[in-house]
């Protein structure tokens, strides 16, 4: 990225508060900072917004938390994309916790600054911030050369140059993480364990060195000490789906189901996404935590109450609970829909019929019979109502 001089800058400001993007919005105009202004109510919208216009944003504000998309979860896609990934980037946060600084150094964010602020914070962090960006010292060089030679296949040269990193600075563990990802990547798993190992003792935030060391003792299936850093890592920053995911599948994988429960609980507090949801709802119900399951199920369904498969999930987990009044209710309004799921139909009479109520169970059997008249289930329930 070209140096430029702030007043000549696009800033991108995002955040889900309307005043707080205005109040951002009138500080810069204030100090002059600026030539045009963009803003997002989101790190998702603003994500839409970058794709389709790489090369208009020269500086971005982005609030942490926000719906849909939070900040660092923006980062990370921009860390990720080589056209977006050189852009200035400031996270402001209502708190600077432990939590949200580990979050966003993992993802290598340019700055933070703290809410509520002035003016004159504003204009003092977005200089010192682009003094750092535009003119890198040899420790960053040195990383960034290594970045380079990473994405064009030279994975020995870029090792030199991440040593070349350590060299300039050994208090910092980046270059240690660095080394040890690229010798993961080289396939040298000793010399990978020691560079992680010896960035977690520098950095005991470093969650991206702890995750690695979960993965490597988890492929070498030494899950105690997979488990050991991936617990590690989730106590730092528990937002991470994959990292939470993973991490309640070993404990599952080792029998420590209440364990796991409570990994799985903790994601479902820090992360709304769907498809996040959907994974807890299968590894629930498969590992009979059946309350976590109807917890996620019923936080979904309000969210999609028009969606009849959440109903039948939730229909089929309190039917496995014994809460067949309840369960009832949502396999009926699946069936609505769902007309022709025999195996939606055979459980809403199977219900009824633990709930005593022959002529229902009888009913809905008997459909069961006319879309599948060889089904041993339906007849079975047929028979115990008469």
């Amino acid at each position: 990225m070209k140096p430029k001089s702030p007043r000549e800058m696009a800033f991108l400001i995002v955040d889900d508060m309307d005043n707080m993007r205005r109040s951002i919005k009138s500080m810069l105009k204030l100090i002059n900072y600026g030539r045009d202004f963009y803003e997002a109510g989101n790190g998702r919208d603003a994500w839409k917004f970058l794709t389709n216009n790489p090369d208009k944003i020269d500086f971005i504000i982005c609030d942490y938390a926000m719906p849909y998309m939070t900040g660092t979860e923006l980062l990370y896609r921009i860390r990720l994309d080589r056209l977006l990934r050189d852009i200035p980037f400031m996270m402001i946060t209502a708190e600077a916790n432990m939590e949200i600084v580990a979050e966003a150094a993992e993802q290598d964010v340019d700055g933070y600054l703290t809410k509520p602020f002035v003016t004159a914070s504003l204009e003092y962090k977005i200089d010192e911030l682009l003094k750092k960006v535009f003119n890198p010292d040899p420790f960053i060089r040195h990383l960034r050369a290594a970045r380079d030679f990473e994405e064009n296949g030279d994975i020995a040269n870029a090792i030199k140059e991440a040593r070349l990193a350590l060299n300039e600075n050994e208090r910092s563990s980046r270059p240690y993480r660095e080394l040890g990802r690229l010798f993961f990547k080289a396939g040298k798993i000793k010399d990978s364990l020691t560079f992680f190992t010896r960035a977690t003792e520098i950095n005991r935030l470093d969650v991206s060195s702890y995750q690695y060391l979960g993965q490597i003792y988890y492929r070498q299936n030494k899950l105690d000490k997979a488990i050991n850093y991936f617990s590690k890592a989730m106590e730092i920053s528990p937002r991470d789906s994959g990292r939470a995911l993973k991490f309640a599948g070993l404990l599952i994988k080792k029998k420590k189901i209440a364990e796991a429960e409570k990994v799985l609980r903790l994601l479902l507090k820090h992360n709304s996404k769907t498809e996040v949801q959907e994974e807890i709802v299968v590894m629930a119900a498969r590992n009979d935590m059946l309350d976590l399951a109807v917890r996620c199920l019923r936080i979904m369904i309000k969210e999609d109450p028009e969606r009849e498969i959440l109903h039948k999930k939730l229909g089929v987990v309190l039917w496995k609970k014994g809460e067949f009044n309840e369960a009832s209710i949502h396999l009926e309004k699946a069936a609505e829909r769902l007309e022709d799921d025999i195996d939606l139909i055979i459980i809403l009479a199977q219900t009824y019929l633990e709930m005593g109520m022959k002529i229902r169970a009888d009913k809905w059997a008997g459909k069961a019979r006319r879309l599948a008249p060889d089904n041993k289930k339906a007849k079975r329930i047929m028979d115990k109502c008469l």
